[in-house]
């Protein structure tokens, strides 16, 4: 009986090997378009924007860590590095380039050669407008597998200075109380682990080409 096998055709064969080896979607993926909030792992606090601007160094809109799991200011919306490479519905790949749209304010992630103003690493912002914004606002998503899957705890290493996305404790006073520093710090170690939390999950697409791109 096994031997009919030989008769399936090749090209068959190969289609079969491609679907068993992956390139379905993963279920519990993070995907593109998603709006979601990011939690340091080792803080507890989530990635946090608003209008409030640093009195220091760039003087753009300022980011920090929030205890708060509620706020509507931590959310952020996953893009691809250039419009239309990351269609809506495709699973993040570990590895891949991304930017991260604070929802409210429409600015993205962004650091630079600035100190941060509490702990002299480099400062992180939020940048742009309508969330275009320049090349230093691309990062590289550090996972382990093939996809960025909710459940992980990933690294965020920023492409134009090579830092890692962090939190260090230091908090802030007046008039953000409380509220924690975030910057980029040159070494990968356990301040700089983040993990998806609440938002809005885009269902992972069998086919991608059939969304509208960002």
């Amino acid at each position: 009986m096994w031997g009919g096998c030989r008769l399936v055709p090749l090209l068959l064969l190969a289609l079969l090997r491609g679907l068993c080896h992956g390139r379905e979607p993963a279920p519990g993926a993070v995907t593109c378009g998603s709006v979601l909030k990011l939690l340091n792992t080792r803080h507890s606090v989530r990635l946090h924007s608003h209008e409030v601007k640093y009195g220091s160094g760039s003087g753009q809109q300022s980011v920090t860590g929030v205890e708060s799991s509620d706020d509507a200011n931590s959310y952020w919306r996953i893009r691809g590095k250039t419009d239309g490479s990351c269609q809506r519905g495709t699973p993040v790949k570990c590895g891949q380039a991304v930017r991260l749209t604070h929802v409210n304010t429409g600015k993205n992630l962004h650091t630079h050669h600035f100190p941060s103003p509490l702990s002299n690493n480099q400062e992180v912002s939020a940048f742009g407008d309508d969330g275009e914004g320049d090349d230093l606002d691309i990062w590289i998503v550090q996972c382990t597998g093939t996809y960025w899957e909710r459940e992980d705890a990933v690294r965020f290493k920023h492409v134009g200075t090579e830092v890692f996305l962090s939190i260090t404790g230091e908090q802030y006073g007046h008039p953000i109380r409380g509220q924690r520093e975030v910057h980029g710090m040159p070494t990968a170690n356990h301040h700089n682990y983040w993990k998806a939390m609440e938002g809005v999950f885009i269902k992972p697409s069998v086919d991608p080409a059939k969304h509208d791109e960002l």
